[in-house]
């Protein structure tokens, strides 16, 4: 399925029925006086946050969401019925704006939460309820209100527990693939990986399922526009934690006698920290969410110098480093194992709200 995190989409709530104007008309009851019955109230949209989606597809083909309107009063004092309510479902994680306004309606970031999008037309009143001392026979009703209509833009920010970001090429989509049954497209050129791909990670007999998301490859100028740009970006604000995956391999270059040459620790940490200049410029929270490093394709590469990278990595960054390689699957097990303390320290505390985020 092709995920779509934007639409925009016309919300209508439905109109009131109206009253009508009506005599009683029975045999030996003279001047029965009136009996315009009120018209019904238009239905209601709500939205509710669905664990059934996880992407807006559906809504680039369903635009308009109308509920049912009111039916008209009836005579012998009968009420029109109200209209039914309208319940659209959004992915868990969706962000409701005004289009007009721009003013954020509801952050739909637990299951269940519900929002109300349009409020339905009042019933009109039926001649009955103009009945007076001074006026015993009225001949007013009034129509039913209009449903109100509202243009609305939604935007989607995954819900997941571990996100993992990176430079194209970095080896995300194929991690995703070994510690999940996500199958993300996985070629040896950039951007293959063209949107958020979701994988869940289950351990000790599915206690809990870890939420993992790999977010397209960033470049620099991302913040900016360049490239894919800040249309993923924002599904990096609501991970609990960053894996920040690092083609070890860049930091060694060929010579013009084709020999492998260090890069200079100013060149190697620039190439870690472009990925954080860019989410940083992009919102300043994210330099603070917890980060781990993940040295990827340590295949490529001696063990004298993946530990003189570490070595280094560890002395500027302060931040935890972890070496694998996707390819033969080596240090795969041991970052599962701390991933699995990670989310288990506070499993327990956040089992109630962690739990009930699936996605299919």
């Amino acid at each position: 399925m092709k995920f779509i995190d934007e639409a925009k989409i016309k919300v209508k709530g439905g109109d009131g029925g109206a009253g009508v104007a009506a005599f009683r008309r029975e045999k030996f009851i003279p001047k029965g006086g009136p009996a315009g019955g009120d018209g019904g109230a238009g239905g209601s949209v709500y939205g509710i946050a669905s664990n059934r989606l996880n992407t807006l597809l559906t809504f680039r083909f369903t635009r308009i969401h109308e509920a049912k309107r009111g039916e008209q009063g009836g005579g012998k004092d009968k009420n029109g019925q109200s209209g039914e309510d309208l319940i659209v479902e959004f992915p868990v994680g969706t962000l409701v704006y005004d289009d007009d306004t721009n003013l954020l309606l509801a952050d739909l970031n637990h299951v269940g939460e519900r929002v109300l999008l349009a409020k339905g037309g009042d019933g009109g009143l039926g001649n009955l309820r103009f009945k007076s001392s001074t006026n015993r026979t009225p001949r007013q009703f009034t129509y039913g209100e209009l449903g109100e209509i509202r243009e609305l833009r939604l935007e989607l920010k995954v819900l997941a527990d571990v996100g993992l970001v990176g430079l194209p090429n970095s080896g995300k989509s194929t991690l995703i693939s070994k510690i999940s049954s996500a199958r993300p497209k996985i070629a040896d050129y950039p951007f293959t990986t063209l949107s958020p791909n979701l994988g869940v990670l289950s351990r000790k007999k599915n206690e809990y399922q870890m939420i993992i998301a790999d977010i397209p490859g960033l470049i620099e100028g991302a913040a900016d526009g360049t490239g894919l740009g800040i249309h993923f970006l924002k599904h990096v604000q609501r991970t609990r934690l960053l894996l920040h995956l690092v083609d070890i391999s860049t930091f060694c270059s060929l010579n013009s006698l084709n020999k492998r040459v260090k890069k200079s620790k100013e060149d190697i940490i620039g190439i870690v920290n472009s990925i954080v200049y860019e989410m940083e410029k992009f919102d300043p929270t994210l330099k603070t969410k917890p980060r781990w490093i993940v040295l990827n394709k340590i295949d490529l590469l001696l063990d004298s110098e993946i530990r003189f990278f570490v070595t280094l990595l560890k002395d500027v960054l302060q931040l935890p480093i972890y070496q694998i390689s996707c390819f033969s699957e080596e240090g795969l097990n041991d970052l599962i194992s701390e991933l699995e303390y990670w989310f288990g320290s506070f499993f327990l505390e956040k089992k109630n709200t962690i739990s009930d985020v699936r996605f299919k």
